[in-house]
């Protein structure tokens, strides 16, 4: 496949472009072809984020408190955010499916587009270091701006709640856990500190299935963001 497009979009021209063919390659057309997939570099690409985006809200609000700064960081790399910004460079253009996933409509799957946005992050990291990395993010996050509704997660919007009560923090178990490997899906479900179940939720990784737990929590509760 040709990545000159690509490269152009991201800004970042390969020394090894193989990385980039990796982070191109779900898990579903790897299994099929007995190749590496991406989900390694979407573990490396996951903590570059972060450290990435931390680095510039640090910098950015140093008047906000270590609570504030997380919840700015997480509504910037959750999933639907990651998403955006795949489809926004065109990633799901370039993705190598297997033709089950193709006709599911896996180029524009969020769960896909967040996980290659962040194997992109890292083939940049490994190729280039960590500043054509943050290039890239910074090129992701257009421009780091979130409401402040975004700001407040469904998970601390439900313990500022209970804690507002005079309740402990809720607590979280992975309950469950199904899908082939390039597909899996956990179940997560939040109790109180007495050990009522509050809500469940599922995601493709352990936190998002956390966070719609503590969606479906929220909305039991009748408790606005």
């Amino acid at each position: 496949m040709n990545y000159q497009l690509l490269e152009r979009t991201i800004g970042h021209t390969f020394s090894d472009i193989g990385l980039l063919d990796l982070a191109m390659t779900h898990p579903s057309y790897a299994l099929s072809r007995k190749c590496q997939d991406n989900q390694r570099l979407e573990f490396l690409g996951d903590a570059v984020l972060e450290i990435c985006v931390s680095r510039v809200l640090y910098r950015d609000y140093p008047k906000l408190r270590e609570g504030q700064l997380t919840r700015k960081r997480a509504a910037l790399v959750c999933e639907a955010n990651l998403a955006r910004a795949a489809k926004r460079l065109g990633l799901g253009g370039f993705l190598k499916l297997d033709r089950g996933e193709e006709l599911v409509g896996g180029r524009e799957n969020p769960s896909i587009l967040a996980d290659t946005m962040e194997a992109v992050i890292a083939a940049v990291y490994l190729d280039g270091g960590m500043e054509k990395a943050a290039a890239l993010v910074d090129l992701a996050m257009d421009g780091y701006k979130t409401s402040e509704r975004e700001d407040r997660d469904a998970k601390s919007a439900l313990q500022e709640y209970l804690q507002g009560l005079g309740e402990e923090a809720p607590t979280y178990e992975i309950i469950g856990e199904e899908g082939p490997p390039h597909a899996r899906v956990f179940t997560a479900r939040v109790l109180r500190a007495d050990g009522t179940q509050l809500g469940c939720g599922a995601g493709a990784r352990k936190q998002r299935a956390e966070e719609a737990a503590a969606q479906m929590a929220m909305e039991r509760l009748n408790v606005k963001k």
